[in-house]
């Protein structure tokens, strides 16, 4: 059976994991490790990628992205291809260093974002790789003591991840902690590896009430997520994928979109981004949550943080713009 395609978008969450081959150790020590670190962070700063959380087992990683301006496809076949030259370089050895390909599931954001985070920084006190959480607070192959603020580094988004348990850092910190501390009883969590029609309809319990209800449930093994959001996602990625990279590709960030919306609206970019309540800023400002929602698939929060605005301000603001959109003909940009 061939293999079915990645699923990818410019916004899109995958919870990635990969395992060497033969599950041998593909991490020997921190000079590995560091190797690996060195490349990631690089990758991930050049192409706009978006990391949460990541955890390094000697065997396999776990990494949680957010797609930026180039495919996920391409960010981890170069650090792949990059990682496994230098590896067997250093250890004298050929061939494959990983096992077939890296698994990635694209995720459905608002219910697993924060329990996918938790997952993947509780793996190393799951695998004995530390024995305490006071181990894994400081552990520094892991994405959780740089949340904690125990560890720096310029790649991470922390940010994101922190304004989700509080307003200030020091609270938001210890109520993350105590999130991730409850989470040690819930085990391995088998949900959270991978999709299909079992893991997106909620389980077997929902699954066969949903059938007996004569409810016809989507699943896809690529996905984790309800099964509105798995078709959902099926039906993007067949009409509406290759318009997104072309926008990518032309150098559509926020930014570019801000000068977009400020031109039309002959306003300044500063203008477009303020609080103003002026009718013609909110509008541009409708007109670019729209855009960069929809057209760019940034996320809500992400573009909430810019705006400062809240999540369901965004909501507005984006079926505004749609509207404004359509009523005065507007294209992101020209076909």
């Amino acid at each position: 059976m061939p293999r079915k395609a990645r699923i990818d978008a410019p916004g899109a969450l995958h919870h990635i994991m990969c395992r060497g081959i033969e599950r041998r150790k593909i991490f020997h020590d921190d000079t590995d490790r560091n190797s690996f670190i060195e490349r990631f962070g690089w990758l991930v700063s050049e192409t706009k990628t978006v990391c949460y959380a990541w955890a390094l087992l000697p065997n396999h990683f776990h990494l949680l992205m957010k797609t930026g301006n180039v495919p996920i496809a391409t960010v981890m076949r170069r650090l792949l291809t990059g990682y496994a030259v230098t590896f067997n370089r250093r250890h004298r050895r050929a061939g494959h260093l990983f096992q077939n390909r890296y698994k990635s599931i694209l995720c459905q954001e608002d219910p697993y974002f924060l329990e996918l985070v938790r997952y993947i920084h509780l793996n190393p006190l799951r695998t004995d790789l530390v024995s305490s959480m006071k181990q894994l607070n400081v552990f520094r192959y892991c994405g959780h003591s740089f949340l904690l603020g125990k560890r720096k580094n310029y790649w991470q988004d922390t940010n994101t991840v922190l304004q989700l348990f509080g307003k200030r850092v020091p609270s938001a910190r210890k109520h993350y902690l105590a999130f991730v501390e409850q989470g040690i009883a819930a085990g391995r969590r088998p949900d959270l590896t991978g999709g299909g029609l079992i893991r997106s309809a909620g389980g077997w319990k929902e699954l066969t009430a949903s059938r007996s209800l004569g409810m016809q449930i989507k699943g896809d093994e690529r996905i984790l997520g309800d099964s509105d959001f798995v078709e959902s996602i099926l039906e993007e990625h067949n009409e509406r994928l290759e318009q997104r990279y072309r926008l990518q590709m032309q150098g559509y960030d926020v930014d570019k979109v801000v000068e977009r919306v400020a031109e039309l609206f002959e306003l300044k970019s500063e203008e477009v981004l303020s609080s103003s309540k002026q009718p013609q800023r909110v509008k541009a400002r409708s007109l670019l949550c729209y855009w960069v929602v929809k057209e760019l698939k940034v996320g809500g929060v992400d573009i909430a943080r810019r705006l400062k605005i809240s999540q369901s301000a965004v909501s507005r603001a984006v079926a505004r713009g749609e509207r404004i959109a359509a009523d005065m003909d507007l294209r992101l940009a020209e076909e």
